[in-house]
């Protein structure tokens, strides 16, 4: 999906009616008889709600133009109020031009649901292009925010819509949210029955509804306005979505997870937010023991001229990230997402700032510093300008695996090393070395490093193993001031809290040493010096300790996130889709982390979650791609 930037929007608060206004699209954002009455009279009871979603497990709806969120918060609450509500609500939201934390803050303050609304401002994501996810009432309620043009958008998500709200301001005004190709793009989308209710009454409006598959009719509408458009989709033909796009109609009851790495433990906690128990197994006989167990990790994003694959996957997948440290940091959890400085010796200030801005990248998410406010934000001098990453930081990963397989729904198991899978038609078992079950379920995820292939009976060939060596000294043996905030680039600095300086790290193909060398120390600390102008670091007679682990990376240096491919079944005759390559039923894969796994692991769970629960992808499709397993099969 191209990307472009994003342009918030202008909001006129100043009218005599007190009704927001679009100056951009001369329009306002709601009637003067209020936001409730409209969300309730056109939308809610255009679509049967709450009445459609009573003793569902979940219910779906898909917006054209989020504007300042009352449709969201209106639903949200009546969900609240409803005794008999489904177990989890999805709601997906396409906006081109979406409000400054600032302004929805304003516009939101005289909420009729003004605590929902507090809430919505305080997870208000960074104006990204991305989808953005944003659980609210501990995931049963879910915001899909997508921002940037709805079409495009529409046509990049995966999810099975129940209800439609089509908001936008009105076709003479905003044409683009009311074509035959938008209505088209949603179609694809919908459920079977899935409903629609807008306020437009427009002949376009409902003979694009129309050519889409939707039986449509007219109905009245709330307080002045005298017709509103109903529909409900119809269609005469609906195509079989291909392998790596099929949904399922429930989700499992249960999963098992091999594997209590970063990639098992976010894999557990995700599916038991989708209220799939998952039970956890490891050979070793605590979690974290092999990369994970390190003493600390950092975690960030990426910006490049070229807004690819990497840079939209690490941009979107780092704030999830950050949420997920801040939520384990309220549970004890080591660590901080209060900003990394990633240092670059390679571009010029100027060319950096170009791109920020030619990308529209605002600053709570990246901000461009100088050498010098580089080293002021740091504390230390630096040589070279840097990326400021507002979603960056560090966390223990061994502790937040901890935390990931203490959440309720979640079973650890360890010292049980699975060699062997058996699929028959009432599921999965996981053998051990002498074809014993160590588990059974519907579902299996295989998060094991570099076992995972192997297990699932695909090409070693596909990733292959990265030994990396990491570096400690205690505060004592530290020559400069810690550092306030972790400092990267190539190699990192970063403070443990009353414990030292921690620097790294090596990366060693085709290397199965386990043993810590004083060459790799060497290596890290002058990397570590680099960064700091070459400065000494340590006191003289340091003593330095460490820790080697191994990654496991693609070659495209990307994870894979999703279905496990059928590689027995026939290959599909177009090779460049990986969603046409057929898959094994109730088997995924989530590995090959890279050195990003903190930053990754998060995001690759909750796709992989989704995937198995039916619910809305938190990626666009092509980015699902880029991830896919399937992808090295075409190769």
């Amino acid at each position: 999906m191209r990307t472009e930037p994003i342009v918030p929007a202008r909001i006129d608060f100043g009218r005599d009616d007190g009704v927001p206004w679009a100056p951009d699209f001369g329009d306002v954002y709601h009637p003067r008889e209020g936001v409730a009455a409209q969300a309730r009279g056109v939308f809610l009871l255009g679509n049967g709600l709450p009445g459609r979603w009573q003793g569902r497990a979940r219910f779906t709806i898909v917006e054209t133009g989020f504007g300042l969120g009352h449709n969201f918060l209106a639903t949200w609450a009546a969900w609240r109020d409803d005794p008999s509500r489904c177990t989890r609500l999805h709601f997906v939201s396409f906006e081109k031009h979406p409000p400054r934390r600032d302004d929805l803050q304003r516009a939101l303050a005289r909420s009729p649901w003004p605590e929902l609304g507090r809430q919505l401002v305080q997870a208000w994501p960074p104006l990204t292009p991305n989808l953005h996810e944003i659980d609210f009432d501990d995931g049963r309620v879910r915001l899909l925010l997508g921002l940037g043009d709805a079409t495009a958008l529409a046509r990049a998500t995966v999810a099975r819509a129940d209800a439609f709200y089509l908001d936008g301001f009105a076709p003479a005004c905003n044409a683009a949210l009311w074509t035959p190709d938008l209505f088209r793009a949603l179609a694809r989308l919908a459920a079977p029955g899935a409903t629609v209710a807008t306020w437009s009454a427009a002949r376009a409006v409902r003979d694009g509804l129309a050519g889409a598959g939707f039986d449509v009719q007219a109905a009245p509408g709330p307080g002045r306005k005298r017709d509103i458009t109903l529909a409900r989709y119809a269609p005469r033909f609906v195509p079989e979505p291909p392998p790596g796009r099929r949904m399922p109609e429930a989700a499992p009851t249960h999963a098992v997870v091999v594997g209590a790495g970063l990639a098992g433990a976010a894999t557990a906690r995700a599916l038991a937010r989708e209220g799939i128990d998952c039970t956890v197994l490891d050979r070793a006989p605590a979690p974290a023991a092999g990369a994970s167990g390190n003493p600390a990790g950092l975690f960030h994003g990426t910006v490049g001229v070229d807004d690819g694959p990497h840079m939209r996957w690490h941009r979107a997948a780092s704030v999830v990230a950050a949420a997920w440290v801040r939520d384990a940091a309220t549970r004890g959890v080591p660590g901080a997402a209060d900003g990394l400085l990633r240092l670059d010796a390679a571009v010029a200030l100027d060319a950096m700032q170009a791109v920020v801005q030619a990308q529209g990248l605002p600053p709570d998410y990246v901000e461009v510093l100088d050498a010098a406010a580089a080293s002021a934000r740091a504390g230390l001098p630096l040589g070279h300008p840097g990326w400021q990453y507002a979603h960056g930081g560090w966390v223990d990963p061994a502790a937040l695996v901890s935390d990931a397989l203490a959440q309720p729904g979640v079973r650890w198991k360890g010292q049980a090393h699975a060699q062997a899978l058996h699929w028959s038609p009432e599921g999965w078992q996981v053998l051990d070395g002498q074809g014993k079950p160590l588990a059974e379920a519907p579902m299996v995820v295989l998060a094991s490093g570099d076992g995972t292939l192997g297990l699932a009976g695909l090409p070693a060939a596909w990733a292959r193993r990265q030994r990396g060596q990491v570096s400690w000294v205690g505060a004592a043996d530290v020559a400069v001031p810690l550092p306030r905030c972790p400092v990267a680039s190539g190699h990192y600095l970063l403070a443990l809290p009353g414990s030292g300086l921690l620097f790294g790290a090596t990366q060693q193909a085709d290397d199965d040493d386990a043993t810590v060398r004083d060459a790799d120390h060497a290596a890290n600390l002058a990397g570590a010096a680099a960064l700091v102008g070459g400065r000494n670091l340590l006191r003289d007679g340091a003593s330095i300790d460490g820790r080697v682990g191994w990654r496991v990376v693609t070659r495209d240096r990307l994870p894979m996130a999703g279905r496990a491919p059928d590689l027995l079944a026939p290959m599909p005759a177009r090779r460049d889709a990986p969603r046409l390559v057929p898959r094994r039923e109730g088997l995924y894969l989530l590995c090959a982390l890279g050195s990003r796994g903190i930053t990754s692991a998060g995001l690759a769970a909750r796709l992989v979650a989704a995937q198995a629960s039916g619910a809305p992808w938190p990626v666009e499709a092509d980015l699902a791609d880029a991830l896919d397993p399937a992808r090295f099969a075409l190769r």
